[in-house]
């Protein structure tokens, strides 16, 4: 048996399980575990990646254990946890029990899972798109997993940042995430083909972005880096191709 085929699908399923633990401890109120489990899981995200291509190790059950993975870590637990906050915010508490909620209170709590379809939809889109080999058509579910990670941990650490913050403000951005998940807006891969500049010149400025966003805002900041990445890749997708 070949060892090392094995490798990349292993470092998927940590993936997987760094997901489902961050769903059970969204859902019991510890968003702050989710949270590292979420980053974890991105972690496992690209190393299966690397070390695929490092000992060629490339399999179709890969490619589907990676999108299983994927769904459960940047669909479902980024689900749970913007469920919880605005559970939260219904009742000051991240505790309270979902059945002792009105109903009008347990649909804005159930709302947030809508995210895990389009989450699926975008996983099988990208499996069968051969347009999206180099870079991709939407977002990903990756970065959009991230964001949810990094902004909960704001939220968590300086909850005065977000009085403005409602159950409303929440399923809009939530909206606003589906549709960039299935959308047809051109982003550029986060993978670096090289170290050279001319070729990675966006890749770049991104990672020394998220540097000084992360110095400058702590955790928060990544979340800052995804919102630059996301609108850099708007303007570009309506100006005309040089």
């Amino acid at each position: 048996m070949n060892i090392k085929q094995h490798i990349p699908n292993f470092v998927t399923s940590l993936n997987a399980l760094c997901g489902i633990m961050a769903l059970f401890f969204a859902l019991n109120g510890r968003i702050d575990i989710a949270v590292w489990l979420i980053f974890a899981g991105a972690l496992f995200d690209f190393g299966d990646g690397f070390a695929a291509r490092a000992l060629n190790a490339y399999s179709d059950i890969g490619k589907e254990l990676d999108s299983l993975a994927d769904l459960i870590s940047f669909g479902a637990a980024p689900s749970a946890i913007w469920s919880t906050i605005i559970k939260y915010q219904l009742t000051g508490s991240y505790a309270t029990n979902f059945f002792a909620l009105s109903t009008s209170h347990q649909l804005l709590v159930i709302a947030p899972f809508i995210m895990v379809a389009f989450a699926a939809l975008r996983l099988a889109k990208f499996n069968v798109d051969t347009r999206q080999t180099e870079n991709f058509l939407g977002l990903t579910t990756t970065a959009t997993g991230i964001f949810t990670a990094a902004f909960a941990y704001k939220f968590i650490a300086v909850p005065e940042l977000f009085t403005w913050l409602s159950p409303g403000i929440i399923l809009v951005l939530i909206g606003v995430f589906c549709a960039l998940l299935i959308s047809e807006v051109p982003m550029f891969s986060l993978k670096f083909k090289n170290m050279k500049w001319a070729d990675n010149k966006e890749r770049f400025i991104l990672l020394l972005l998220a540097i000084a966003f992360t110095i400058l805002f702590g955790i928060g900041g990544i979340a800052a880096t995804i919102l630059y990445y996301i609108v850099v890749s708007l303007i570009k997708s309506v100006l005309p191709a040089k």
